[in-house]
């Protein structure tokens, strides 16, 4: 009896020694700082709360700070990555909300190359001095999330403008969210097993290697997260509509395949979208056509736009602003 106890403290001790060991090798090996399932764990458990509005879903911790992808994230007051923003709108000044996922808060990049930045940057280069762009992005948020953001916080900016940054996996249904556990909050090696169990389902599913058919079923009929995606946006536009608020919808493409693009169909959704709520829509897809899309990735296995091609969908958008000062 008493050498079976023992063999058994033994064992016990050797599977805590090797979990410890892993969680070192894990902190220090593995953590090279653009390991993107690591860097989206310390992102999600470092700046990220629940929000007390469900449709919400989530929302950043404000003052927040942490570096990811290589590149500093600073959280201002208001849960924005955006300088101090005073909700009083400056006389004279035309301000322009930017909702949008982790495209629009700048996975990746820092946060002097956002789109919102380059947006801003760009339109006073065009002569348009008193313009404010603010980004509101907040990674893996949906369309509907977005809208509910907004409705809830971003009108207290009264901006003159929204831009509505739309991306293909924003059809996805709302996640529903609970307090995450002590270990998933703490241990590195928690991050990275679950990395490597997502990434092993999406490839015995085959989604990892077939993403268009993925991207395209979620616009199939009767897709619950479309769905509520077009309901947001119509409630959005009527919003907009009452209050006086100039709407435009940009379509930002999926960056794996660009010459012949996949989701011509989806596109032609989002545009028919757009026209029948009154919505101005900008296909951002011309920005980035004529270039190589690895040479707009973050990193090679992470697809979301890196410096170059925040700028490049940044002056597609200001240009359509330039040509169309006010609303057609």
């Amino acid at each position: 009896m008493k050498r079976w106890f023992g063999n058994l403290v033994a064992l016990l001790l050797s599977a805590v020694l090797m979990a410890a060991l892993f969680e070192v090798v894990c902190r220090t090996v593995l953590n090279t700082g653009t390991q993107y399932h690591l860097e989206m764990w310390k992102y999600a458990v470092g700046l990220k709360r629940i929000s007390a509005n469900p449709d919400i879903g989530h929302e950043h911790v404000p003052g927040g700070r942490a570096r990811l992808m290589d590149a500093d994230v600073v959280i201002n007051s208001r849960g924005l990555r955006d300088r101090e923003v005073d909700a009083a709108k400056p006389a004279g000044t035309t301000r322009i909300l930017m909702l949008g996922d982790s495209i629009v808060f700048g996975w990746g990049v820092r946060q002097d190359e956002t789109l919102p930045v380059y947006l801003e940057r760009d339109l006073k280069a065009a002569g348009q001095e008193q313009v404010q762009v603010i980004n509101t992005g907040v990674g893996n948020y949906n369309t509907a999330m977005e809208v509910a953001y907004f409705l809830e916080h971003g009108v207290s900016y009264t901006p003159d403008i929204v831009v509505l940054n739309y991306f293909i996996n924003d059809a996805e249904p709302t996640p529903v969210y609970s307090d995450v556990p002590w270990l998933a909050r703490h241990l590195y090696s928690y991050a990275v097993l679950g990395g490597a169990w997502d990434g092993f389902k999406r490839r015995i599913s085959g989604e990892e290697q077939d993403w268009r058919s993925y991207y395209a079923g979620l616009y199939a009929a009767g897709a619950p997260g479309w769905d509520k995606s077009q309901a947001s946006i119509a409630r959005l536009a009527a919003y907009c509509r009452e209050h006086g608020i100039r709407l435009i919808m940009s379509n930002i493409p999926e960056l794996r395949e660009l010459k012949d693009y996949p989701f011509k169909d989806v596109q032609a959704k989002l545009e028919a979208l757009a026209s029948a709520n009154g919505i101005e829509y900008v296909d951002l897809l011309p920005a980035v056509q004529a270039e190589d899309p690895k040479s707009l990735w973050v990193t090679v296995p992470d697809p979301h736009p890196n410096k170059l091609a925040q700028e490049l969908l940044a002056e597609r958008l200001a240009g359509y602003l330039a040509d169309h000062p006010s609303a057609p």
